[in-house]
């Protein structure tokens, strides 16, 4: 072997690049990377939500269900125009917790079915012209075995405020006695949904006597027996897809089928809740529920958990941007009826309806862009 000598210097060199880890030296500790995400203990949250929210808005519903029975009854013994509006407020007393839970449409209200049997809509009024001149039995069982198209809110609705197009005031005369008859087992039909629907949140999800509420599941997931949530992410996931869907389903269903690209193209047949002209109410009921679920309470009770402080957890400037935006949306719905209270059928043909409407869309739109982009992938940062 050729044998090699390194001057003073050169050796001197060589030590102090092993010393300082010189090139190709992977020996030492790399700088540590930051932390990222955010904490945050949600059983309290998540509990609240279901107890305070969810079950107490159907506990309201079922209890409003029996008052429109009993409101149907009423009116049946005694036909009176008196009788007739009070059914008609009652109709629209039941409807506010209907349309304020859209925003949690998940859970028994899919699985049993019952979504379509309370809110079905268009209303099939040729099928329901058919069968108020059958002469049939209008007994709870037997409207059951209908279709959901001629039963359920609109249904009643129809029946208790007219077609809705020159107004929503049904003079009493006009109320046949096959009308109120069919409308009294209509009434008892959505009772026994109503109660059905509450019951599977606090008694038993299926109905069946073994099985557990399935506001327990909610509450306790990744549980051995919880089939529906392996942990909370999946429930948070869940509520924030409710807010999502029925911001969705308003801007970009509700209002906007009906209202078209122009006033040529509207088509009022398309509007939800025409006849009693309630459409606007149930807009911005929608996302009143949209608010409930963010806030963790009802507008006015105490002060609870809800996404807010998830949101708030990762970013209060976000959270508290969310919370204004939830609120100009709904403030943006109410605002179409403009000065002279315009329903919402009558707007989409107004020019200056429709740029109320078309601000509307768009605040609606903000809303779940933001929902989707900003709060929906919190749940990648959270460290559970």
């Amino acid at each position: 072997m050729k044998e090699f000598k390194y001057s003073a210097v050169a050796v001197a060199l060589i030590a102090t690049l092993a010393a300082c880890g010189g090139s190709g030296d992977d020996s030492s500790t790399p700088d540590p990377v930051p932390e990222t995400g955010f904490e945050f203990a949600a059983t309290e949250m998540i509990t609240n939500l279901t107890d305070d929210v969810i079950v107490s808005g159907y506990a309201a519903l079922a209890m409003k269900g029996d008052e429109m029975l009993l409101a149907a009854q009423t009116l049946v013994n005694d036909p009176t125009q008196a009788n007739l509006l009070a059914a008609q407020v009652a109709w629209k007393a039941a409807r506010l917790p209907w349309e304020q839970g859209e925003s949690h449409i998940f859970g028994p209200v899919d699985s049993l079915g019952i979504d379509p049997h309370l809110d079905s809509w268009p209303l099939n009024t040729t099928d329901l012209t058919t069968v108020l001149g059958s002469g049939s039995s209008f007994d709870a069982e037997t409207i059951k075995g209908w279709n959901d198209d001629v039963q359920g809110f609109h249904t009643m609705e129809y029946l208790l405020f007219g077609d809705g197009v020159a107004d929503n005031e049904k003079a009493i005369a006009d109320l046949t006695a096959a009308e109120a008859d069919y409308l009294m087992g209509l009434a008892e039909v959505f009772r026994d949904y109503t109660k059905v629907l509450d019951d599977a949140w606090q008694v038993s999800h299926d109905g069946q006597a073994e099985s557990k509420a399935y506001g327990d599941f909610v509450k306790n997931p990744g549980t051995s027996e919880n089939t529906f949530y392996s942990s909370q992410v999946g429930v948070i996931e869940e509520l924030i897809n409710g807010m999502i869907a029925i911001v969705d389903e308003v801007g970009n269903g509700k209002i906007a089928d009906p209202f078209g690209t122009s006033i040529e193209t509207a088509d009022t047949s398309k509007v939800e809740s025409q006849y009693s002209w309630n459409s606007l109410t149930d807009f911005s009921d929608n996302i009143v529920g949209v608010r409930n679920v963010y806030q963790g309470e009802f507008t006015g009770a105490a002060d609870k958990q809800g996404i807010v402080d998830f949101v708030k957890a990762a970013d209060s400037a976000l959270a508290s941007r969310i919370g204004s935006e939830i609120d100009d949306a709904i403030i943006k719905i109410q605002a179409i009826s403009g000065s002279n209270d315009m329903p919402f059928r009558q707007a989409i043909l107004d020019a200056d309806g429709r740029e109320r409407v078309q601000t509307a869309v768009d605040a609606l739109s903000k809303l779940q862009t933001s929902l989707e982009t900003d709060v929906l992938p919190l749940l990648n940062d959270w460290k559970v």
